[in-house]
């Protein structure tokens, strides 16, 4: 059953993933709301993937709040909740599509008689079009094939949230266009929430609302006409290129202003940050508490 609560699908407050000692996401804020279509968008390398990975609860070493669906992200009760598309297809090349949808409903619900395994598989592989191919093994399918039996076995189940990693990579635009409607169905009909990840900018004109993100952190949070208002820009993509030139600009100038400051060559006081009474660490002016991955609602 589809929540209709107040709470957000999904819910982050200093998320933050730090790997090989770089900080890949840096302590990023946002809801995604029930019965969305949210955009993921940014360069390859700004985090999409391992913010995905996150919250689908397949991302190691996360810290900060990160709630989906009521609960931690990674939890048990969420297996059969979420829907997780990676960009690399999760299939078996020597079985048939139909029979790699057969395996994982098999998995997600054990109590599914085989009738209704079949029910599942058969609406699963019409959503994606792939009826006409639904014998064939699926390493003989075509890339952009392949992509779409991962999407169908995401479906199985009528999943509550669908993260989905660049869905429509490799496919043509007759196909892209029909995936969108999908998407937008299942938002509508279903109250699916979805969140789709994207380094095509014309994509992002397709959702309801979008997470920009650049160097692991959130530039906009928005919907695509409130983005296109405030920027003065025509498209998302002149929205998102005018914001990244004013962070960009912004660093700059931090940079600039840094190097005037003066230097404490003495290593104390307000002045050296390494010094206790720059970090805030005398005794009565302890930092602020953080939540850790122990503390409930945490990221496991």
């Amino acid at each position: 059953m589809m929540n209709n609560s107040g709470e957000p699908a999904v819910r982050a407050r200093g998320l933050r993933v730090v790997r090989g000692g770089r900080t890949v996401l840096d302590s990023l804020d946002f809801d995604l709301h029930h019965g969305q279509v949210t955009g993921l968008l940014g360069p390859s390398g700004c985090g999409k993937s391992t913010l995905m990975r996150a919250i689908a609860g397949t991302q190691a070493r996360v810290s900060g709040t990160l709630d989906v669906l009521g609960s931690p992200a990674g939890t048990a009760p969420l297996r059969a909740r979420v829907g997780y598309v990676t960009q690399a297809p999760s299939i078996y090349d020597d079985l048939s599509a139909r029979q790699n949808l057969d395996y994982y409903a098999s998995v997600l619900d054990p109590s599914l008689s085989r009738a209704e395994r079949a029910d599942q598989v058969a609406r699963a592989l019409a959503e994606v079009d792939l009826e006409d191919h639904a014998e064939q093994l699926t390493g003989n399918l075509s890339g952009g094939q392949r992509s779409r039996v991962s999407l169908a076995i995401a479906l199985l189940g009528s999943p509550e949230l669908l993260v989905l990693d660049e869905p429509t990579v490799g496919l043509d635009p007759v196909l892209r266009r029909d995936l969108w409607n999908l998407f937008h169905r299942l938002a509508d009909e279903r109250g699916t929430t979805l969140l789709v990840s994207s380094h095509v900018m014309d994509e992002a004109e397709r959702c309801r609302r979008l997470l920009l993100m650049r160097a692991g952190r959130v530039l906009a949070d928005d919907t695509p006409e409130e983005l296109r208002r405030r920027t003065g820009s025509a498209t998302v993509e002149d929205a998102f290129l005018r914001l990244v030139d004013a962070e960009k600009e912004a660093e700059k100038e931090a940079g600039r202003n840094a190097a005037k400051e003066p230097r404490n060559e003495k290593g104390t006081g307000a002045g050296n940050p390494g010094t206790p009474a720059a970090r805030g660490d005398q005794p009565g002016n302890d930092p602020a508490p953080h939540r850790t991955p122990d503390a409930g609602g945490t990221a496991q």
